[in-house]
């Protein structure tokens, strides 16, 4: 069978199996979870050959695009475990607004792209991710308080079935799967080659503010930004940063990225951080720094570098911060050295665009993530236990959880509606009565 493939195909115990299992893990911590069969896609049709064969040997599947799962949602015991990555091909429309993208190409390549045409995709905040495993939970991305998850501008996926067959999805041909493709992640039951979908005008600036403080000014920074959240311009995405700083200290990092049409209106939604009460007693302020989206992908790579170890855990609350500041004072306390960290983000749902009827339904007005990110394997239970503990115990004022950063193989938590959920079992037993793709690893 494996001479069939354009790609590879390796079992357990061949020369190169276990090189091609830690490669499809970005998290240095690689799960102690062994595939019986890799497959390393290099077409299309190899897509349809791994499921067909699959079908054929009783084999559960699990899908990698990018790697980016801290979690190793791909990395099962048993079945196969199918690499996309090298599936990343792109065509653009420039007058139909619109393009396809497999699976295996990151995000900050794609705008890339997007950019020699004068254009725009909300894809993921971090070099590396790519647009398979993003667009399927959602898709948490630069503007995309302007433009709504990511998932919102697929207009459509071509997508192998359990049967092996490839089909195109989308609101009018197998209108339940192109439902469930936006929002599953990685508990979707099916293999997305391509995605078709909007683009947009790219924005003609991008600045951001940024203020550093010391931790003494913890309780003022957390309360206005809980109390602002609803009045922040949707092209900013604010957010506070906790985290050490290099001498150890606790430290807050108050930062608002900007993507506008022209300086007048990057300067209007920069206004919003004149607001910050203890502005004066910020160790660093720049009220406005001109950046590239490069620049942007930078500094996120450096607080989410390569060749680490990550554990990882987020929900979504609308609580405030009075209820919220008791656990945060707790994990600013605890928190280990950089890169780790702890994000708020403020997100505001309810002011976006209006919600298209798909899987994803659960967000809210405020993001909060730990982030575990070390290089020793000596310490993984500690830190795997930093961020699951202090999330546990912030349960009670959590909606739900974001796919992108779950952690559900240990805490189990809502990431879609109870009505969403059930409507996604309905269909995965309509489109995958025999469970041949892996669910997610938890659910509540």
């Amino acid at each position: 069978m494996a001479e069939e493939f354009d790609g590879a195909l390796l079992r357990r115990g061949d020369a190169g199996y276990e090189d091609a299992r830690r490669a499809t893990m970005w998290n240095a911590f690689v799960p102690d979870r062994f595939p019986d069969v890799i497959v390393r896609a290099a077409s299309e049709q190899d897509a349809v050959r791994a499921v067909r064969l699959a079908r054929d040997e009783d084999l559960r599947i699990g899908v990698r695009s990018g790697g980016h799962s801290w979690a190793g949602n791909h990395v099962r015991d048993g079945g196969m475990l199918l690499d996309l990555s090298a599936l990343d091909e792109v065509t653009v429309d420039p007058d139909a607004r619109r393009a396809t993208v497999q699976p295996g190409k990151e995000g900050a390549a794609l705008l890339k792209d997007l950019a020699a045409h004068d254009l725009f995709f909300p894809g993921g905040h971090c070099v590396g991710v790519c647009v398979g495993g993003y667009l399927l939970q959602g898709g948490f991305g630069w503007n995309g308080r302007v433009h709504g998850p990511a998932c919102m501008s697929v207009e459509a996926i071509d997508v192998v079935t359990a049967e092996g067959e490839l089909v195109r999805a989308d609101a009018t041909h197998h209108p339940d799967l192109y439902w469930a493709a936006r929002g599953a992640g990685p508990g979707f039951f099916g293999v997305v080659t391509r995605f078709h979908v909007r683009v947009y005008e790219r924005p003609k600036v991008v600045t951001q503010g940024v203020y550093l403080f010391d931790v003494d000014v913890l309780d003022e920074v957390y309360t206005w930004a809980a109390e602002i959240g609803p009045k922040v311009p949707r092209i900013m995405e604010l957010m506070v940063f906790l985290h050490r700083d290099h001498e150890g200290a606790a430290e807050l990092a108050v930062t608002g990225p900007v993507l506008a049409a022209d300086d007048e209106e990057a300067d209007e939604a920069l206004a919003i951080l004149d607001t910050l009460p203890v502005r004066d007693r910020a160790k660093l302020a720049l009220p406005k720094v001109p950046v590239t989206m490069d620049d942007l992908y930078a500094g996120s790579h450096a607080i989410y570098p390569d060749d680490h170890r990550y554990a990882v855990d987020n929900m979504w609350t609308h609580a405030g911060a009075g209820e919220l500041l008791p656990r945060i004072r707790a994990i600013a306390d605890s928190i280990p050295a950089a890169p780790s960290h702890f994000l708020w983000m403020n997100w505001d749902a309810a002011g976006g665009p209006p919600r298209e009827d798909m899987a994803f339904s659960v967000e809210d007005r405020t993001y909060l993530a730990l982030y575990g990110v070390w290089d020793d394997p000596a310490r993984d239970e500690q830190m795997v236990s930093w961020a699951t503990d202090h999330m546990r115990a912030m349960e009670p004022l959590a909606t739900g959880i974001q796919l992108a950063d779950e952690n559900l193989g240990r805490r189990p938590a809502k990431f879609v509606s109870d009505e969403n959920l059930a409507r996604l079992d309905a269909i995965r037993a309509t489109y995958d009565p025999d469970g041949r793709f892996h669910p997610w690893m938890g659910r509540l």
